[in-house]
């Protein structure tokens, strides 16, 4: 079943992902350290799982698998996701695939590594509409696949 699974502590497009779960009657089932605000919608979860390291990013890997879609911007993440069968986006509309997340991998970890030498290095670039736009196109656009996949209409 088509699920979405949202890493929601820090995820900047909730209320897209609302939206568009809505109209392709799917249920989302938000991740967080602590409680927050949702819709009063029998299709949306809140799971509020203990604080600690990781501890969210391991309730999704468990529980998220083939035909399910994760939302996330941790790379590590995103990597267990994979591997487990389900498909992820990150918040700003970039898919996660096999073919670049040891990429994207690789970027992180040397970014990480010239961080703890000292070496300044960028961060983020801010949230854009642009971003809002592409993570809006991406997400139908995998809807839609794993359903034509599985059988099941768009």
């Amino acid at each position: 079943m088509l699920d979405i699974y949202v890493d929601a502590d820090a995820c900047p497009v909730k209320q897209e992902i609302y939206n568009v779960a809505k109209r392709y009657g799917l249920e989302v089932i938000l991740v967080s350290n602590s409680w927050m605000r949702t819709p009063d919608s029998s299709w949306v979860r809140l799971v509020v799982v203990e604080s600690g390291p990781d501890v969210s990013d391991d309730w999704i890997a468990e529980h998220a698998g083939e035909g399910d879609i994760v939302i996330t911007g941790d790379i590590p993440l995103a990597w267990r996701c994979l591997h487990k069968g389900a498909k992820v986006l990150g918040n700003t509309g970039r898919p996660f695939t096999e073919d670049n997340i040891g990429d994207v991998l690789a970027v992180r970890d040397l970014l990480h590594d010239l961080r703890e030498e000292g070496t300044a290095t960028r961060g983020p670039a801010p949230f854009a509409k642009a971003d809002r736009s592409r993570f809006l196109q991406e997400l139908d656009k995998m809807i839609v696949q794993i359903r034509r996949s599985s059988g099941t209409s768009p």
